[in-house]
């Protein structure tokens, strides 16, 4: 809002209304008098210089019994309607200038905005394929085992940049051509969503299930065992048994599609980065794949809880189980276990038994625990069985 002093408007109003006084229509006596605009005479009233006409004309405005009420109110609105139109036009001139310029630094400020904007929606797009990589060990290992295609490592700037385990990220990432850059704390935890980063964040693109085709049909082992997962939905669970299977010697690790997690980075971190070596296949349809390996010669070992004397398939607890040919150990998910139909493709099922009288509710563990104690009574019976030495020839007398 503008706001000025009459000195101020006198200028304006001189200025803007040099040579415009032009007559106006009012009707009744003393209509030359009032056939001029009278601002002047209200900005200049203190003013010598104005005309003597002017003045005189003014005097005979306010002369008593000159105009009756009605001409009295048609100058008065004249004069207030002229007043409005050389506001607005003082104004108007004004407001322009100031417009034009505003309008100017409006647009210099969008443009400014939009570009930031633009450039960070292309990142976005680009990110959309990657996925952030967090800790150490998971880092490491993303790096050096190449199945991931590593775009930028994050790393904690200040003192932590300097551990040892940190700089054998950025070496690593540094010999493969990966950008490294610092960034604050803050940074680390929104990338992570809050999770134990240890420092270092690595933009990779994820790691899928594999399937069938790309599997090796030859196996390492002459009883090779292979650990399948039905419907396990925690990632730190899967993480956990991906740890197990690894350290163990399992030979493949198996999963359902449906109903199970993804091979997500909170896997890799839960299982410190065995993840990013060991590869996980995956089926739509376990059932099918159990029925093929049976027909082969392979035997299906479920395992069962507490419900273990409703089966009509032989149990065996883990520690008396002696495997001498090819295995595969099915796993269920949390809470319901192995469904009905894989139940029915196991030859025999297994259960660990408890050390002491157990309350209700917490008969059972969990199921990262319950695979890991599992796969070493598996392995280390298959291990026994290589060991054994040759059963020693009679000797002759």
């Amino acid at each position: 809002m503008w706001v000025f002093t009459p000195a101020q408007w006198h200028k304006m109003l001189h200025v803007c209304t040099r040579g415009s006084y032009k007559p106006v229509s009012v009707t009744g006596a003393g209509s030359s008098t009032a056939s001029y605009h009278s601002t002047g005479a209200l900005l200049h009233s203190e003013d010598s210089s104005i005309n003597p006409v002017v003045k005189k004309r003014r005097s005979v405005v306010h002369k008593p019994g000159v105009y009756n009420h009605d001409q009295r109110s048609t100058v008065s609105q004249a004069r207030k309607n002229e007043n409005q139109v050389l506001q607005k036009r003082i104004l108007k001139k004004a407001d322009y200038k100031v417009s034009s310029e505003v309008r100017k630094l409006s647009l210099e400020d969008a443009a400014g905005w939009e570009r930031p904007l633009r450039q960070k929606s292309t990142q976005d797009s680009k990110a959309d394929n990657y996925e952030i990589v967090f800790g150490i060990a998971p880092c490491v290992l993303a790096l050096t085992q190449g199945i991931r295609k590593a775009r930028k490592l994050f790393v904690k700037d200040g003192e932590a940049s300097r551990r040892p385990s940190v700089l054998k990220v950025c070496e690593e990432a540094h010999q493969r051509g990966v950008q490294v850059q610092r960034v604050s704390k803050k940074d680390l935890d929104k990338m992570s969503e809050g999770r134990v980063h240890q420092g270092v964040c690595l933009q990779a693109s994820p790691l899928n299930y594999l399937t069938e085709d790309s599997a090796s049909k030859r196996e390492d082992n002459a009883t090779p065992v292979w650990l399948v997962l039905e419907r396990v939905q925690d990632p730190m669970n899967l993480g956990a048994i991906l740890r197990s299977a690894y350290f163990l010697g399992v030979d493949r690790v198996v999963s359902s599609l449906r109903s199970s997690c993804p091979l997500s980075p909170v896997v890799s971190k839960a299982s410190s980065g065995t993840m990013e070596v060991i590869g996980v296949y995956g089926y739509e349809n376990l059932e099918e794949m159990l029925e093929l390996k049976v027909a082969q010669g392979w035997q299906a070992v479920g395992t069962v809880g507490a419900e273990a004397h409703e089966c009509q398939i032989p149990v065996t607890q883990c520690s008396d189980f002696q495997m001498t040919r090819p295995t595969l150990l099915l796993i269920g998910g949390e809470g319901e276990g192995l469904s009905q139909k894989l139940l029915s493709l196991c030859q025999t099922l297994l259960t660990i038994p408890a050390g002491r009288e157990l309350f209700p509710g917490i008969e059972s563990l969990n199921v990262s625990v319950a695979t890991g104690i599992l796969l070493h009574s598996l392995l280390s019976s298959r291990r026994s069985t290589r060991q054994q030495p040759p059963p020693a020839r009679p000797r002759r007398l």
